[in-house]
C-alpha cells in the first residue's frame, strides 16, 4: 500500500483529509508520526506559497509522498482579511474561540449584505526531490514534481456562534444553500461541500492515477 504524509499535525485537518480520501488505497500518515519533524513556519503571502513550501519540506524530510493544506476565511468587509493569517488573527497561541471572537467585533455593525465571505484552500501533493535547507526560510516558487489543487466556498459570516462540528471559524460560516453555519452540518455533509472537499476531490482524481 502506497503512503503518503499529511503536512500538519493539527488532528481537525487530518480527521477532514482522512475521511475524504477514506476510498483510496492508501496508507495516510501525518507529521504526528514523525517527532522529530520541524516546525515550519508560514511565511507566504498566498495560501499556495504555503502549501508548496510545506509539501515539498516534508515530503524532503520524510521521503514520501507528501500532501499539504492552506486555507483560510476570505471576509469582504475586511478587505480580504483573515487570509493567509486565518490560524494567527487573534494571536499565535489564540484558540478558536478567540479568532471568532475577534471577527465578531470586527464585523459589529455591518449590515447583512456586506457580510459576504468565502473559505479557500490550496492543495499541493509533492514528491521527494531533495529541497535544501534554505527552502525552510526562503521565498517559494512552483517547482517541477508538484502538484496543486484549489477550492473555494462562498458564504455569510453570522452574527452569533452556532454549532458543535467541525472547527476554525465554522460556528460563524454561514452555508446560504443550507441556511445553517458550517459548524451545523453534520461530517458527512461537510465533507461534499467545502472549500477543502473541493481542492482534494480534484487531487483524489490524480491520486487515484499516481499511487
Amino acid at each position: 500500500m502506497q503512503e503518503i504524509v499529511l503536512a500538519t499535525r493539527s488532528k481537525d485537518k487530518i480527521r477532514e483529509i482522512k475521511a475524504i480520501l477514506k476510498d483510496l488505497n492508501l496508507k495516510i500518515l501525518s507529521l504526528s508520526d514523525f517527532p522529530s519533524f520541524p516546525e515550519i513556519p508560514e511565511e507566504g503571502r498566498t495560501f499556495e506559497e504555503n502549501a508548496i513550501k510545506k509539501a515539498r519540506i516534508s515530503a524532503d524530510l520524510t521521503q514520501k509522498i507528501s500532501l499539504a493544506d492552506d486555507s483560510g476565511l476570505e471576509v469582504d468587509a475586511l478587505g480580504g482579511k483573515p487570509g493567509v493569517y486565518s490560524s494567527r488573527f487573534a494571536g499565535e497561541k489564540a484558540d478558536d474561540l478567540k479568532r471568532n471572537k475577534k471577527l465578531l467585533k470586527l464585523m459589529e455593525g455591518v449590515s447583512p449584505d456586506k457580510r459576504t465571505a468565502r473559505y479557500q484552500c490550496v492543495i499541493v501533493i509533492a514528491k521527494p526531490q531533495g529541497v535544501s535547507n534554505k527552502s525552510l526560510t526562503n521565498g517559494i516558487k512552483a517547482p517541477k514534481g508538484v502538484k496543486i489543487f484549489k477550492g473555494s466556498c462562498e458564504g455569510l459570516i453570522g452574527n452569533e456562534l452556532r454549532g458543535s462540528y467541525g472547527f476554525g471559524y465554522d460556528p460563524l460560516f454561514i452555508v446560504p444553500e443550507y441556511n445553517c453555519t458550517m459548524a451545523e452540518l453534520k461530517p458527512e455533509i461537510k465533507n461534499k461541500i467545502s472549500h477543502r472537499a473541493k481542492a482534494l476531490e480534484k487531487a483524489k482524481e490524480f491520486l487515484a492515477n499516481w499511487v
